[in-house]
């Protein structure tokens, strides 16, 4: 496995910073489950980032760092939508909790196929990253939010593709190689966390 160098950490550090900024801050007029919500999801990308940072990217053979990792999107999903689109929070709640227990069983469980578990995984990164993509940029170009709200919905493209190609990536069929995967990580996570706290701050 590729060894981390001096820029992936100053990289995951300064990741990890913003994601800490970005939870002393808040959001802006958002309710008190949307920002409890987005409270989760950012202090997990700062633990999650510091856990890389200090022990390196042999962490992430770690199936607990899978289960993990899936509460950023899910938590920053359901915050968006409890907070803009309020009629579909309950149903997209009964998602998000489904679908994380899903994955924790199919990660834990040893006789689980990797297939299965992949598709599983696949499917709720996709459905949470889509909401965040396409919420923010829909609102943005109806008016209803501010235009650099859409920053937002790069980070969600940016958090999908990072949990795809991690998803294969554990399933033994990357979409890219190994090597490459894991020299794009930390700047993929610093561009996503940046675009988040820029479309926060100008939503």
């Amino acid at each position: 496995m590729r060894k981390m160098s001096v820029v992936d950490r100053v990289v995951l550090l300064v990741t990890g910073l913003l994601a800490a900024y970005q939870i002393v801050v808040g959001v802006h007029g958002a309710p008190s489950l949307s920002t409890w919500l987005y409270t989760i999801a950012f202090g997990v990308l700062l633990v999650a980032g510091l856990l890389l940072l200090i022990m390196g990217f042999g962490i992430l053979d770690s199936p607990l760092v899978v289960i993990v990792s899936t509460i950023i999107p899910l938590s920053l999903s359901w915050g968006l939508v409890v907070q803009h689109a309020p009629r579909f929070a309950t149903l997209y709640g009964l998602f998000v909790v489904v679908g994380f227990l899903a994955i924790v069983w199919t990660r834990l469980n040893a006789d689980t196929p990797k297939k299965w578990a992949t598709m599983v995984l696949a499917f709720v990164h996709g459905v949470a990253g889509l909401v965040i993509f396409l919420l923010p940029i829909v609102l943005a170009i109806r008016g209803a939010m501010p235009s650099g709200f859409a920053l937002v919905g790069v980070g969600g493209a940016l958090i999908g593709l990072g949990g795809l190609l991690l998803a294969f990536l554990k399933a033994g069929k990357p979409i890219l190689s190994q090597e490459m995967i894991l020299t794009v990580l930390p700047g993929l996570l610093l561009l996503m966390t940046a675009a988040f706290v820029a479309g926060f701050a100008r939503g």
